[in-house]
């Protein structure tokens, strides 16, 4: 899936990370969640992504309010259970930001190979 770059954007904008998956804890609970697609009880998705129950709240407000993941009170007999699920735009603008995260990797493997041993290491900006 090709990453969708504005008029004028440059070649390494990256403008498909997006701000709100991109850190840490987010695509942490995004991957947790796209990997389990019945969703996840809070407890399970706390001990998944070695969050504290006050981080992964906050988290979850920030996914839940861009409409990215759902969370929804369960009564299971006599307690509730909050479960946690990625919605279907929420898997979408996942798998985007992978796409995008991949190219990232794969530009930075081809900087790294261009200097790999037998190279000239020298900085063209300094030639």
């Amino acid at each position: 899936m090709p990453s969708k770059k504005s008029s004028g954007s440059s070649r390494f904008a990256y403008d498909g990370l997006n701000r709100v998956i991109h850190e840490r804890a987010r695509v942490s609970v995004l991957t947790s969640l796209a990997t389990h697609s019945r969703g996840l009880a809070f407890s399970e998705l706390k001990d998944l992504c070695a969050l504290t129950d006050g981080n992964l709240n906050r988290h979850l407000l920030v996914l839940e309010e861009a409409r990215l993941v759902s969370v929804a009170k369960i009564f299971d007999g006599a307690r509730t259970q909050t479960r946690c699920r990625i919605t279907a735009l929420g898997r979408r603008r996942y798998l985007e930001y992978l796409a995008v995260l991949e190219q990232v990797v794969a530009d930075g493997a081809a900087a790294a190979k261009d200097e790999a041993p037998g190279s000239s290491g020298q900085d063209p900006a300094n030639a």
